[in-house]
């Protein structure tokens, strides 16, 4: 039953949002790392000065875990993760540090990961965990 229920979604969101892969791609990895057992905390988390973005902050068991979402519509110029460059993770890292900081969370309890999202019927999903060193 959920099963279909999902797709109804899916296919409601896909009309409506038209070209915004970034936030079909930000929902479908939400429902996936629910479904993995995570705890969604935090979605789109932006630093007071704007100098960062987490598209999720999840909690895995013990583990705070801060979320880069990369979605494609294709494959076709390699995997979503091959476009979180050495800028976009030192926005990352900035972001983590900040929300860390506010969360009162020790930061070797942290760690980053990537999930690449590709659209299509079915759309895949690939959970990248410690995508970089903290």
């Amino acid at each position: 039953m959920m099963g279909w229920l999902y797709r109804a979604a899916d296919a409601l969101r896909r009309r409506r949002l038209g070209g915004n892969h970034g936030r079909m791609g930000e929902d479908l990895a939400h429902r996936f790392l629910r479904r993995h057992g995570c705890t969604v905390v935090a979605r789109n988390y932006r630093t007071m000065s704007g100098s960062g973005e987490i598209d999720l902050v999840v909690w895995q068991g013990p583990v705070l875990v801060f979320v880069e979402v990369k979605t494609r519509a294709t494959n076709e110029f390699g995997e979503p993760d091959r476009a979180v460059d050495a800028e976009k993770e030192g926005r990352l890292r900035r972001a983590a540090r900040d929300y860390a900081r506010r969360a009162g969370v020790d930061w070797g309890k942290t760690r980053f990961d990537v999930v690449n999202v590709t659209l299509g019927r079915p759309a895949r999903v690939e959970w990248l965990r410690d995508a970089f060193v903290r």
